[in-house]
């Protein structure tokens, strides 16, 4: 199983990003979905995360500026960074917990990585 992430950059502050993230390989099902995020000297931590539901949990630092998003067809989520502040500035993570068989157990799957800089 694979994680791409992809929509990475530097980006001025106020100004928008789109992140995706596509799961690959041999998957049965995929639980929940997430984006976290891991700036220097600070440790990793959630960012957002949606459900196959869609139900939709949200650090408080970016709530009504992000929105996460998920096409089950496509294994794939997306996040939608609006208003973006140099705070902002980290490493996101995709994260995936999937099974990948009808008999296997939910693991957790992570990407390599997308370097966001918000900076002017």
């Amino acid at each position: 199983v694979q994680l791409q992430a992809s929509g990475g950059g530097l980006v001025q502050p106020g100004g928008s990003l789109r992140l995706s993230c596509a799961a690959s390989g041999s998957i049965f099902s995929i639980n929940d979905m997430g984006w976290y995020r891991q700036a220097p000297g600070k440790q990793r931590e959630l960012v957002a995360a949606i459900t196959s539901g869609g139900s939709t949990n949200y650090a408080d630092s970016v709530k009504g500026r992000f929105t996460i998003s998920r096409d089950n067809d496509k294994n794939t989520v997306y996040l939608q960074m609006n208003s973006l502040k140099p705070e902002d500035t980290a490493i996101y993570y995709c994260n995936a917990v999937l099974r990948q068989t009808i008999l296997s157990r939910n693991m957790d799957y992570w990407g390599k990585g997308t370097q966001v800089t918000v900076s002017s």
